[in-house]
């Protein structure tokens, strides 16, 4: 599935061709994918201007001059294929399935820009969908409300994390992995971001929060590799899981930094570290650690009991 920095790569990808452009025509050919489409749905969208193209988590949404929002998210394998009036096809993120993406049988939203570009959506799974709100609406609509903060942005600070961890038991993987907490952090980023904190899976959450709510070291360490291992990860263009490009027609190259990621039985890439990269299952996920330098949390241990000292 598309992470953060390729859904961020994918929106830069489709700027050119959707900001400042109008729909000419949009083309369904099926009725649905993960879900219905809106109502009216080609209709709404035929005439208006794409005025801004942005990010929330893993959701685009493209404001339109109607005072509408259009919210598209990849699934597991959409992809966009855009042909421009110069006759370049360019495809801002590819994602393939077994050698049946980019077949015309998936090719399910086409949509005729006014400027002669053609975006065409595809999605071999299906698990993709669109739908259209208000914008005056769009934080409270049902894709966003209860949403947690977005970790490329300045609210993700230590202060932050040790305000969301705060009290929490649960493993600080999966904590990451909570959009209610921190939105738009996927399986990939969140393994490479513990690892270069130096901080274990099994962490409790809560650990990252001293008793007084202030955040610990490590929580503003983790939120300072957090924002790094996303921005390098969109700076690369994202990670090549089975074939991924981006406009230029280049691969994402980010999984050659991969540290721990789909690495285990290798050599840890710390400094000084001799350990390996290992692999656990947290809630059905594979996690990727070093077991030498993300060390495990050890049992509560009971205060030391003082004994009296006998004298001879």
């Amino acid at each position: 599935m598309p992470e953060l920095p390729e859904v961020e790569t994918v929106r830069r990808g489709l700027t050119p061709a959707l900001v400042g452009a109008r729909f000419a025509r949009v083309t369904l050919r099926r009725p649905n994918l993960r879900f219905p489409f809106p109502e009216r749905f080609a209709a709404r969208l035929e005439g208006r201007l794409v005025t801004d193209l942005a990010r929330r988590a893993k959701y685009l949404t493209a404001n339109l001059d109607s005072g509408e929002t259009l919210i598209m998210h990849l699934g597991m394998s959409g992809r966009f294929d855009v042909a421009l009036p110069d006759g370049r096809n360019v495809s801002p993120g590819d994602f393939y399935l077994e050698g049946a993406l980019g077949t015309p049988k998936h090719d399910h939203v086409v949509m005729a820009m006014e400027t002669g570009a053609t975006v065409t959506y595809n999605d071999v799974r299906r698990f993709g969908f669109m739908d259209l709100v208000p914008t005056g609406t769009l934080a409270a609509c049902r894709h966003f409300a209860g949403m947690g903060i977005e970790p490329l942005s300045e609210a993700l600070t230590g202060e932050a994390v040790a305000r969301l961890f705060r009290h929490r038991i649960t493993p600080l993987k999966s904590a990451l992995l909570d959009q209610r907490l921190i939105a738009g952090l996927g399986n990939i980023y969140v393994c490479e971001a513990l690892h270069r904190a130096g901080l274990h899976p099994e962490t409790p959450a809560g650990s990252l929060s001293g008793t007084d709510g202030k955040p610990t070291p490590k929580a503003r360490l983790l939120a300072r590799v957090i924002r790094d291992v996303l921005k390098e990860a969109v700076a690369a263009g994202g990670s090549t899981l089975r074939d991924y490009v981006h406009t230029d027609g280049s691969a994402g190259a980010f999984q050659h930094a991969f540290r721990v990621y789909d690495r285990v039985g290798e050599p840890c890439t710390a400094p000084g570290c001799r350990g390996t990269v290992a692999r656990m299952v947290q809630s059905g996920r594979s996690t990727f650690y070093c077991a030498e330098c993300q060390q495990a949390p050890g049992p509560a241990r009971a205060p030391a009991v003082r004994r009296p000292t006998t004298r001879i």
